[in-house]
C-alpha cells in the first residue's frame, strides 16, 4: 500500500527555498525593493504619460470652446458698433448711411463666418404705413413679409452686403417663434441675444443658423425694463449659417479634436463624421461642455480623433516595465543558481565520509567559496541597474530634438532625470547591502592599530583640517578586530561630515577611553543634531533623515555601525538634540586587558 504524498503550500515552498539556499533576508529585501522600484517607476511614468495626454486634450478642448466664445464676442462688438452709429445719428440711419457704415467695418475681412450686418426696426402698427413710405423712398420695391397676426412688427430694413442677403430685406422676424423670442428678450434685457436654431431665408442649402441681436432705443440707453420696452426702437443684427461660422474658426486640419454643437437638444453643427479619414470610433477622450452664450445653452460634444491618438502615444512606460522585468528575471535566475549550487555543496559534504579532518577542511572550503559566490552575485546585481541607466541615456538621446522644440513638456526630461537618480541610488544601495551582508565575515585582525594614524587618514579621506578633527583620550593603539573598528569610525566620521550644514567648518572629536575590559568611544560633531524621536530609527536598515538639500543616503551606514558593535557584545547610544550636534557612543572589547587580568590571576 502506497503512502499518500504530503502537499506543500506555496508559502512553505518559498521558506524551504530560502532555507536551503542559505540566503539572508537582506537579499530577499533587495529583490523586493528592486521589484517595487520597477513597478513604481512604471506606474509613475504611466501616470505622468496619462496626465500629459489628458492635459493635451484639455488644452485642445479649451482652445475650441475659447475660440467659439471669443469669435462671438468679436461679432458682438460689431453689433454694438452699429448701435453706436445709429445713436450718433439721432437714433436713425438712412439706407445710404448704413451702406457707408457697413462698408467701413470691412465685414468680409474682419469678421469671417458672418453673413452680413443689418438693421431691424420696431414698427408700431399705427406707424406701419409711414414706415413703408420712408423705406420705399430709398427702394421703391421694398415690402414687408410675411403677414402675421402678432401685435409687434420687426422688419429687416437694411442688411449689407445686400447682394448676398437680398431675400432677407423686408422679412418681419416677429413672424417666427425663435426669431421673435430672442428679439423680445434682447429688448427687455438691453443685452445682446442670439436666436434658437433657424434656417436663414438667404441660405439656399437650408442648414442650421441663427440671428444675433443688439437692441437700441429712442433717446439713448434705457435704465429699467419697463423703460426699455416703451422706448424700444429696433436692433442691429447679424445672420449666421453655423457651418460657415465654424469654417471661420481654427481649421480642422490644424486640430486633433472634432466637435458637434447642440442648442438645447437640437444639433446645429456636427463634425463627428465616420467618413472623415481622421474619425476615431473609440476616442481616447470625449467630453460635453455646456456653453451659456447670449441667452442660449449650447452643448459642445468634443472628441479626439486619430491624429490625437497618434500624436499622444508614448512607449516610455512600457520600456521601463520591460527593462525592470528583465532585471527581475536575472535576479530570480541568479537565486535559483545559488540554491542549486548550495544544494550540490551540501550533497557533496554528505558524501564525504572519510577522515573527519579532511571532511571539515572540505566543508570549510566549500562554505568559503559559497560566501564568495554570494558576494559576487550581489555585486553582479549592479549589471542590470547599469542596463536601466544605459536605456535611459538612449531615451534621452532619442528625445533630444523633442526637448529642444517649443512644445517640449519639461516634465518628460524631469522624469527621465528622476529615473537616472533612482538608478544611482540603487547602485549605492547594492554596494551598501554587500557591505552589510559581509559583516562578521572578515577575520579579526590581531595586529596593532595606531589611532593617531587612523585619525590622520580620516582627515585626508574627508578633506578635514587639523582643527576640524581631533582625538581625545589616553588610548594610543587598539588590537581587537581592527578592520571593523576602522570601518565603524569611518562611517561615523563620514556621516558627521556628509550631513553637516557647513562641512568646511565642521568640528568633530573622537574620544577613546580605556575602561578595563573595554574601550568607551565617543564620536561627537557640532552639526544640526537629530530629534529624539529619530534616535532609534536611524540605525535601521534603509532608514535616513535626509533633507531635500542634503546628499542622497542609502540608509545602511549606521546599520553597519550598529550591527558591527552588537557582534562584539555592545550597543550604540546616541545623545543629540536639534541644533546641538550629535554624540554617538559605543564600546569596543579590549582583549589586551583580558589577557593581563588572566595573567595576574595565574601569578596570584
Amino acid at each position: 500500500m502506497s503512502t499518500p504524498m504530503k502537499t506543500i503550500s506555496p508559502i512553505q515552498k518559498w521558506r524551504l527555498f530560502f532555507r536551503n539556499s542559505h540566503l539572508s533576508l537582506i537579499h530577499a529585501l533587495v529583490i523586493g525593493l528592486s521589484l517595487m522600484m520597477t513597478i513604481g517607476a512604471w506606474l509613475y511614468a504611466e501616470t505622468q504619460t496619462q496626465n500629459r495626454v489628458e492635459n493635451a486634450f484639455n488644452a485642445a478642448r479649451d482652445q475650441a470652446v475659447g475660440l467659439i466664445a471669443a469669435r462671438m464676442e468679436k461679432y458682438e462688438e460689431a453689433l454694438w458698433a452699429g448701435v453706436s452709429a445709429i445713436q450718433s445719428n439721432d437714433g436713425d440711419m438712412s439706407y445710404e448711411q448704413w451702406k457707408i457704415f457697413a462698408h467701413s467695418l470691412r465685414v468680409d475681412e474682419r469678421y469671417p463666418g458672418i453673413n452680413g450686418i443689418g438693421v431691424i426696426h420696431h414698427v408700431d402698427p399705427s406707424q406701419f404705413d409711414s414706415y413703408l413710405r420712408t423705406r420705399r423712398t430709398e427702394r421703391p420695391d421694398f415690402s414687408v413679409y410675411p403677414a402675421h397676426g402678432n401685435s409687434i412688427h420687426l422688419p429687416i430694413s437694411f442688411i449689407e452686403p445686400e447682394d448676398l442677403n437680398a431675400a432677407a430685406v423686408g422679412l418681419d422676424v416677429a413672424h417666427e417663434l425663435n426669431r421673435r423670442n430672442a428679439a423680445l428678450d434682447s429688448r427687455s434685457s438691453g443685452e445682446a441675444r442670439i436666436t434658437g436654431p433657424i434656417v436663414l431665408v438667404q441660405d439656399e442649402s437650408s442648414t442650421p443658423g441663427f440671428l444675433f441681436y443688439a437692441p437700441f432705443y429712442s433717446g439713448g440707453d434705457a435704465d429699467s425694463q419697463s423703460e426699455r420696452e416703451q422706448r424700444f426702437d429696433g436692433m442691429v443684427y447679424a445672420p449666421f449659417v453655423v457651418r460657415k461660422l465654424m469654417a471661420g474658426l481654427l481649421s480642422k486640419e490644424l486640430r486633433n479634436v472634432r466637435f458637434s454643437i447642440s442648442d438645447q437638444g437640437e444639433r446645429i453643427y456636427n463634425e463627428h463624421d465616420p467618413a472623415d479619414p481622421q474619425f476615431d470610433p473609440a476616442p481616447k477622450f470625449a467630453e460635453k461642455v455646456l456653453l451659456e452664450i447670449y441667452g442660449r445653452k449650447w452643448t459642445i460634444d468634443i472628441r479626439t480623433n486619430l491624429g490625437f491618438r497618434q500624436a499622444n502615444s508614448y512607449s516610455q512606460p512600457t520600456l521601463i516595465l520591460i527593462a525592470g522585468l528583465v532585471i527581475e528575471a536575472l535576479v530570480i535566475s541568479l537565486l535559483f543558481f545559488m540554491s542549486r549550487s548550495n544544494q550540490r555543496a551540501q550533497a557533496y559534504a554528505e558524501r564525504v565520509t572519510a577522515d573527519l579532518q579532511q571532511e571539515t577542511a572540505k566543508l570549510a572550503k566549500a562554505n568559503a567559496e559559497l560566501e564568495q559566490f554570494v558576494y559576487i552575485t550581489s555585486h553582479d546585481l549592479k549589471t542590470p541597474v547599469r542596463g536601466i541607466s544605459t536605456l535611459t541615456e538612449m531615451i534621452l538621446e532619442d528625445l533630444e530634438d523633442y526637448f529642444q522644440s517649443a512644445n517640449a513638456d519639461p516634465e518628460v526630461a524631469a522624469n527621465l532625470a528622476r529615473i537616472t537618480e533612482r538608478v544611482g541610488r540603487m547602485n549605492d544601495l547594492t554596494q551598501g547591502v554587500m557591505e552589510f551582508s559581509r559583516i562578521g565575515k572578515h577575520e579579526e585582525a590581531e595586529q596593532i592599530l595606531n589611532l593617531g594614524e587612523v585619525i590622520e587618514t580620516l582627515k585626508s579621506d574627508f578633506s578635514l583640517s587639523d582643527g576640524q578633527l581631533e582625538r581625545l583620550g589616553d588610548v594610543e593603539t587598539i588590537a581587537t578586530d581592527t578592520f571593523n573598528f576602522r570601518r565603524v569610525l569611518e562611517n561615523l566620521v563620514g556621516n558627521a561630515v556628509k550631513y553637516h550644514p557647513a562641512p568646511d567648518t565642521a568640528k568633530i572629536s573622537v574620544s577613546i577611553v580605556d575602561a578595563g575590559d573595554r574601550y568607551d568611544i565617543s564620536v561627537r560633531d557640532d552639526g544640526d543634531g537629530i530629534a529624539p524621536e529619530f534616535h532609534t530609527k536611524i540605525f535601521e536598515v534603509f532608514q535616513t533623515l535626509r533633507r531635500p538639500n542634503q546628499p542622497e543616503s542609502t540608509g545602511i551606514g549606521l546599520a553597519i555601525v550598529k550591527k558591527t558593535v552588537e557582534q562584539h557584545g555592545f550597543g550604540v547610544e546616541l545623545k543629540s538634540e536639534v541644533g546641538h550636534g550629535a554624540d554617538f557612543r559605543f564600546s569596543w572589547p579590549n582583549k589586551g586587558a583580558a589577557h593581563s587580568s588572566a595573567n595576574q590571576e595565574k601569578a596570584a
